[in-house]
């Protein structure tokens, strides 16, 4: 009997993936982020911190996420960035972003979210303005990404504890990696 094994929507995925209590996750972020700004006491510390734990995180998740997910080689990057607001985002956070702001040559792109489970309960001091405190986030997708091949950077352009109407994240893509192998096939 075959089976059919295609991609697998965001929605089913998380539908069937092992959740922690949102509650504990978002509190237990916080509690780090607390920790970092009193360890560190500067807020682009924290930042480059924050930063650093999420890309050694995107480089273990995209594992998971492309055995879980499906997922076949995407064929470019606009492609790879759908993936990761559809499938990615509802897989791990349980929320669906968009893609929009393409530049013309296809390399930059805006994430938005319109819901980040990450900042339930989260109200910035004066003293943190300078804070990203999703900034985990641009970690991990800048690892994950890195991982197939793309290097990027990931910067954050609106976020809704400063007072905008959404979180935008801006992922441009700095160079595509040409896969390398140790081995050739033929010998």
């Amino acid at each position: 009997m075959s089976r059919s094994v295609g991609p697998r929507s965001g929605d089913a995925i998380f539908s069937s993936v092992e959740r922690v209590n949102a509650e504990l996750f978002t509190l237990t972020y916080g509690a780090i982020v607390r920790q970092l700004l009193t360890d560190l006491e500067e807020v682009d510390e924290v930042n480059k911190q924050l930063d650093q734990m999420g890309y050694n995180i995107g480089i273990r998740l995209i594992d998971e996420f492309l055995a879980k997910s499906n997922v076949t080689r995407c064929v470019d990057f606009k492609e790879t960035a759908e993936v990761i607001a559809k499938v990615g985002f509802k897989m791990f956070l349980g929320v669906t972003a968009s893609v929009t702001n393409w530049d013309a040559d296809g390399t930059c792109c805006s994430i938005i979210l319109e819901d980040n489970p990450l900042v339930d309960f989260v109200e910035l001091p004066d003293t943190c303005q300078g804070l990203y405190y999703c900034n985990i986030l641009s970690g991990v997708i800048r690892g994950a990404l890195e991982m197939v091949s793309m290097k990027t950077e990931v910067t954050w352009i609106r976020d809704m504890l400063r007072g905008d109407d959404v979180f935008e994240l801006q992922v441009k893509l700095l160079k595509q990696v040409p896969e390398e192998y140790p081995y050739k096939d033929d010998e």
